[in-house]
């Protein structure tokens, strides 16, 4: 089973990375773009072949290590 995780800054916490990327993005003509957000992405191979038992797993993961959860958020995509 894979797991695909999405960890994204929470509303309102300040992102630079996010902000040099949308004034990059306008310097180079993109003027359309009014706010960049950015997070990154993991993608985990489980051997867990239980869906609910993965999911707990992968949580666990979050809280401990992938996320950190007083300014992110995440989400958990689980692929069989």
């Amino acid at each position: 089973m894979k797991a695909r995780v999405h960890v994204t800054l929470k509303p309102g916490v300040l992102d630079p990375q996010g902000r040099a990327i949308q004034h990059t993005l306008a310097s180079l003509g993109f003027g359309g773009v009014s706010d960049v957000r950015q997070g990154k992405y993991l993608e985990l191979d489980l051997a867990e072949t239980d869906r609910a038992a993965a999911e707990k797993a992968v949580k666990d993961m979050c809280e401990k290590l992938l996320a950190n959860t007083v300014i992110e958020n995440y989400s958990i995509d689980l692929v069989e």
